[in-house]
């Protein structure tokens, strides 16, 4: 059995749950996780080396498949280009509108460098992107809707952390049950986004802070809340840490469309997460296999979902698939 050498660059939630998904694939091994931080104090799970980041390149014949867990904001947009001179990576690229442009950076270095650079894995961007797809092409007639929660949201959470005054902060995002079962029913809803999900925020202030004034800051943020029914609570420290830690989500696609003279058919694909960054990064070990995969076939270039067999995501034979799953 051929192993992949995988590396990984960042060992934050998303980098920890890498690590786990690549000792439950028998045909991967971990060789050195890289970090902007002193190697020396970053503790992992395996007996990988922890390196610099500034030392990566030097693997580039050590490595079959670069994992990239930073993040989209400021991480991924120069990590992948970058790391693409030298690696066939992978990466959780999530800012959907830059997507397009993110793809052509990407392929212009792997293709130059003949390596593959499979760009925004993971589940939304990644399994829900394709559920829609193949939703719009059995069900050309209809709608697609889209439905997150009920889960904690990284970036909402933080939107409301780094206001002055708040401690700690978690942000739920609820699918609007009215909402989802109208859908549900092929009525075909137009929905605003107030009408597709609610909002609701769990808040340790700091001593002294007003919370009056900050909850009017958190519903009328702009790009946050202000387009969305949003409940405040303020609470405890205590009950914070006690309740309000994990990392759930999850959520459904659904196309309800037409077929034949009028059926309705309604498609639906759903998750439900116990840590979005655990999944996320099983989701992403599968997609490292298909970039080995299709590197060792000559291929090169960025790559998304839309451009993957299923098959290259498992470890089995197609003959195998075709025995035991067609």
């Amino acid at each position: 059995m051929t192993v992949i050498r995988v590396g990984i660059v960042g060992y934050g939630n998303l980098g920890r749950g890498v690590e786990h998904a690549i000792s439950q694939n028998s045909d991967m091994e971990l060789v050195a996780v890289f970090t902007r931080r002193d190697p020396a104090t970053v503790k992992i799970a395996s007996n990988a080396k922890v390196c610099l980041i500034d030392e990566a390149k030097e693997y580039k014949d050590d490595i079959d498949v670069m994992i990239l867990c930073g993040g989209s904001a400021t991480d991924l947009p120069d990590q992948s280009p970058y790391f693409a001179q030298w690696f066939n990576i992978v990466d959780s690229y999530d800012t959907h509108a830059k997507i397009p442009q993110f793809f052509d950076a990407v392929d212009a270095v792997a293709q130059k460098s003949e390596k593959i650079g499979i760009i925004s894995v993971g589940w939304d961007p990644g399994l829900f992107s394709l559920n829609r797809l193949i939703g719009e092409a059995v069900l050309p007639v209809g709608s697609t809707y889209t439905f997150w929660g009920d889960g904690l949201s990284q970036g909402h959470s933080d939107a409301v952390r780094r206001i002055k005054g708040v401690k700690y902060a978690a942000q739920y995002t609820l699918p609007i049950k009215d909402a989802v079962e109208r859908v549900r029913n092929g009525e075909n809803p137009e929905l605003t986004t107030r009408e597709k999900h609610a909002r609701e925020c769990w808040v340790v202030l700091e001593q002294g802070a007003d919370a009056a004034k900050i909850e009017q800051e958190i519903v009328t943020m702009p790009n946050y809340f202000d387009e969305y029914d949003t409940t405040v609570h303020f609470i405890s420290e205590e009950d914070f840490k006690s309740n309000h830690t994990g990392m759930p989500h999850g959520g459904f696609v659904i196309r309800s469309g037409e077929s034949g003279a009028n059926d309705k058919q309604i498609f639906e694909f759903s998750l439900k997460l116990e840590s979005n960054p655990n999944f996320t990064s099983s989701v992403i070990v599968a997609y490292a296999r298909a970039a080995y995969r299709l590197n060792k076939a000559g291929d090169k270039g960025a790559k998304t979902v839309f451009d993957i067999p299923f098959g290259l995501l498992s470890p089995k034979s197609a003959a195998q698939l075709r025995k035991e799953l067609l």
